[in-house]
């Protein structure tokens, strides 16, 4: 009986282990390709050309576009970012600000701040979304408009911007984000160099903390002197420069960040808009755009382009910094169940196989996987289950593998963006991507199985996202 129980321990660990194996290799190979495709697509790409002469060569070509922000409590930086977008560098834009019932006074502040006063502009409810209660202009420019409505979520009043929206481009944008100058004018380009089958670009996000800010502007880039930002530069810098440059390249592009996200307004419409209750609303609505055009066998692209820049304000607490990763958790996990039919599914070619099974390893089974080898590895060790030598070999591969990932990434962005012009920041960096790797990866991992519990039991909330502003001067 003894010996029975004994042996069902052991072949219940060594399931276990393989699995744990398995899902790390998978995990592996995903980001080893991804680092190889970045970077043979970053090699490809031609040198970046100044701002000047995007404009003497788009100029007159370029597409009207809406710059759409849903703003919800967004007071500490809904004016600046507003400036910023207002000051951008393009020909034909308007900046449409959708006030989401916020509790706090961001309404009052666009009114102060732009003396707005109330206006009719006819528009078509092709979308639904909560009442709208108000439209304001500004007498101050005629490219600003605000849209004050009921609450509804961000998804709800991001397609109420939609249906007020005239421009055949529209650009989703967070309140409490800042736009470099010619941010628009570079994102707009696929659109131009490939009209017809554009239908979706995404930018590069980077972190504001620290750096020195005034009239909408990021003045001087800085690193966060706080350690919790400093370890989210390093970590957008491997999602955005690595993970989606090399998905872009080959077309299986999952994710166009709701931070800054440019899109054809009738593949959006066609498609029924941003769903409303989503956790993910940016992944949702590239989910459906990459259905839509695959069931209507039409050519397409979704592109990501690493060279405009979006500036946000990253959570300093760890307590802010949890609720939004189980937030984005929940919401990789809800698209995926959502649209599973199109797991492994031909029809969908490679977005089925390469951008589900992304999904698949790296969201869905990756957190679990690596949670319980940090948990059950040592424990099978001290068990006498596993050898010291296994665990010594797992556990060298983890943090070696993890470290070599982040710092080819900050090479990577050296290589193309070169936007920490200091050689002390880089080498800041180069200590952060090593750090990351002992504790915050770890860290992330046990949010996000909690966010996999919270999904199992149906919650729903967004939680508070505590902001401090992205203040004029350096901190």
């Amino acid at each position: 009986m003894i010996a029975d129980w004994s042996h069902q321990i052991v072949l219940t660990a060594s399931i276990l282990s393989w699995f744990i194996i398995g899902a790390g290799l998978a995990q592996t190979a995903i980001y080893l390709l991804q680092l190889i495709v970045a970077a043979y697509a970053l090699s490809m790409r031609p040198p970046v050309a100044r701002s000047a002469l995007l404009w003497h060569r788009y100029g007159d070509v370029a597409p009207p576009i809406a710059l759409l922000v849903p703003a919800y409590n967004e007071a500490l930086n809904v004016v600046e970012s507003v400036h910023s977008m207002l000051a951008l560098e393009y020909p034909n834009f308007e900046v449409i600000v959708i006030n989401d019932g916020s509790k706090d006074d961001t309404l009052q502040r666009l009114i102060d701040a732009f003396r707005l006063v109330k206006f009719h502009r006819p528009y078509e409810e092709e979308l639904a979304h909560q009442p709208i209660r108000g439209l304001y202009s500004s007498p101050m420019t005629e490219r600003l408009f605000v849209v004050d409505k009921e609450n509804g979520g961000k998804a709800d009043a991001q397609n109420a911007g939609i249906n007020v929206c005239r421009a055949p481009v529209f650009c989703v944008i967070d309140g409490d984000s800042i736009l470099e100058p010619d941010a628009l004018m570079r994102a707009a380009q696929p659109f131009i160099d490939d009209p017809e089958r554009t239908i979706a670009v995404g930018g590069t996000i980077r972190i504001a903390n620290g750096s020195t800010i005034e009239a909408g502007r990021v003045r001087e880039v800085h690193l966060p002197w706080r350690l919790l930002p400093l370890l989210q530069v390093v970590e957008y810098l491997r999602a955005f420069l690595m993970a989606r440059l090399a998905w872009s390249r080959i077309n299986t592009l999952m994710l166009v960040s709701g931070a800054f996200g440019m899109f054809r307004r009738a593949e959006v419409v066609a498609v029924g808009g941003f769903t409303k209750g989503s956790m993910g609303e940016d992944l949702d609505l590239v989910i459906k755009l990459h259905r839509h055009m695959r069931d209507t066998k039409r050519k397409y692209r979704i592109q990501f382009v690493p060279e405009p820049v979006c500036w946000t304000e990253a959570p300093e607490t760890l307590s802010v910094l949890a609720r939004q990763r189980t937030r984005w958790q929940r919401g990789a996990l809800e698209c995926f169940f959502r649209y599973r039919s199109m797991l492994f599914n031909p029809r969908y070619g490679r977005v089925g196989f390469l951008g589900f099974g992304h999904i698949l390893i790296v969201d869905v089974l990756g957190p679990v996987a690596e949670v319980l080898g940090y948990i059950l590895i040592p424990a099978f060790w001290l068990l006498g289950i596993l050898s010291g030598e296994y665990l010594l070999a797992f556990t060298s591969l983890v943090f070696t593998y993890g470290v070599c990932v982040s710092v080819c990434s900050l090479v990577l962005e050296e290589a193309e963006l070169q936007r920490f012009p200091r050689a002390r920041d880089l080498a800041v960096l180069t200590a952060v991507a090593v750090i990351e790797n002992f504790g915050y990866r770890q860290l992330n991992n046990f949010w996000r199985v909690k966010g996999w519990w919270q999904f199992l039991r149906g919650n729903q909330g967004w939680g508070e996202m505590t902001r401090t502003g992205l203040g004029g001067a350096k901190k």
